[in-house]
């Protein structure tokens, strides 16, 4: 089954592009790029322009799947991606084959599961693949965030080993963030959510995991690749020695992802009713959740009565009303030489794809790609420098090339 070729603006025109083939050649369509929209931030030196409007080619290289979470690509340009459910695959030469031997215990309940996916940088001499999911320990209701690496071995995963995991308090089963990267000294970031509420249902009344040194929850950790802690990792405040722990004050970071232009973290997270924030992640700083938010609890009353606080790391750039930002990336390509520099998202719930140009480490315009097409749950650069994106409403992946 073919899907019709046709053209729409992906700014303002609202229009609709039905991809729900699942055959074996990729399909395409032709859309436009849209406008940016200034932010009011301005800046000197500029590390990214939202100038061109150049026209962009919609593949869609596979679809019919449930939730596609993570993706990253091997040194020979394979796609592996995960599948929320807990399942892996490899997409190679038109076909995605179904990889065995996951460990056996995750949890799909609530926003569990088999979660983000990372080849680590020196895939070529070591190898290894890293994952993040969740599970529940034999006889608890309660689940724990782990992150584990492997290798590949034909279709099969060999080598499993766990590096970390949190403590299994999350009865919310939400909020977990998962996300992981690493940085050019090949050090590990990890995300890790707080976990959601303090009770199921109670949407407005946070937990306080995020402020609590003492738990994993509600963090960004740092580790080795073998999830060893680095001698220069900080000693937070009532702590007596480092930890995996790098920042805190997190609530569901959902977006991680080295800007390959300073060698900055950047973090994106869920905010409550508004106040999804854009942060550079820096030692032992505090990101604030619970304590200030640019947002408000869901039945409308107050967070905090400033969203600023001395002492709490601001964010560099804050989304209200929420657009429910995941997955996170900085375009570095050639092919999109007037977006070079420029950091993508994406919006699970307003249903598109985040383009900020940014100066000064702040964004300064923003231009929406993608719009009406479904939940975007993650965005990575390819080794082609083309961009890929996963889609909710089939699960699908879709590729971004100029013409």
């Amino acid at each position: 089954m073919k899907t019709s070729l046709f053209l729409f603006a992906l700014l303002g025109l609202g229009g609709s592009l039905s991809l729900t083939s699942c055959q074996k050649e990729p399909e395409s369509a032709v859309v436009g790029t849209g406008n940016p929209t200034n932010t009011g931030n301005t800046g000197g030196s500029q590390t990214g322009t939202q100038t061109g409007t150049p026209t962009i080619r919609v593949q869609t290289l596979l679809t019919n799947y449930e939730i596609i979470w993570g993706m990253d690509f091997l040194p020979n340009g394979d796609l592996l991606f995960t599948e929320r459910k807990g399942r892996l695959f490899r997409y190679a030469g038109g076909t995605a084959t179904e990889l065995t031997g996951l460990p056996t215990d995750i949890n799909i309940s609530g926003q569990g599961g088999l979660l983000d996916l990372r080849v680590h940088p020196a895939y070529a001499t070591n190898g290894w693949i890293y994952c993040s999911y969740s599970s529940s320990p034999a006889g608890s209701r309660a689940t724990q965030l782990n992150l584990i690496r492997f290798k590949i071995n034909a279709n099969r995963i060999t080598n499993l080993e766990t590096i970390f995991k949190t403590s299994a308090t999350n009865t919310w089963y939400g909020h977990y963030g998962a996300r992981i990267e690493f940085d050019k000294n090949g050090l590990l970031y990890f995300s890790v959510g707080e976990g959601g509420p303090s009770s199921y249902g109670g949407a407005s009344s946070p937990n306080q995991n995020a402020q609590n040194v003492k738990t994993e929850w509600g963090k960004i950790h740092r580790m080795t690749d073998s999830g060893q802690v680095p001698a220069d990792n900080p000693t937070l405040p009532g702590n007596t020695t480092p930890t995996t722990i790098f920042s805190y004050g997190h609530r569901n970071p959902q977006g991680l992802a080295l800007n390959p232009f300073t060698g900055d973290l950047w973090e994106t997270e869920h905010g409550p009713k508004g106040g999804d924030e854009v942060n550079i992640i820096q030692s032992a700083k505090n990101y604030g959740w619970p304590l200030v938010s640019y947002g408000i609890n869901y039945d409308g009353t107050p967070i905090s009565t400033s969203p600023t606080r001395d002492g709490i790391q601001a964010p560099v750039h804050t989304w209200t009303p929420s657009i429910g930002t995941c997955g996170l990336a900085f375009i570095t390509s050639d092919k999109f030489k007037d977006w070079k520099g420029n950091l993508v998202t994406g919006s699970l719930p307003l249903n598109y794809l985040s383009r900020c140009a940014i100066s000064n480490n702040k964004v300064v315009s923003e231009a929406k790609l993608l719009e009406n097409q479904g939940r975007i749950r993650n965005v990575k650069q390819g080794p082609d420098g083309s961009l890929y994106v996963s889609i909710e409403g089939p699960g699908r992946i879709v590729q971004l090339i100029p013409e």
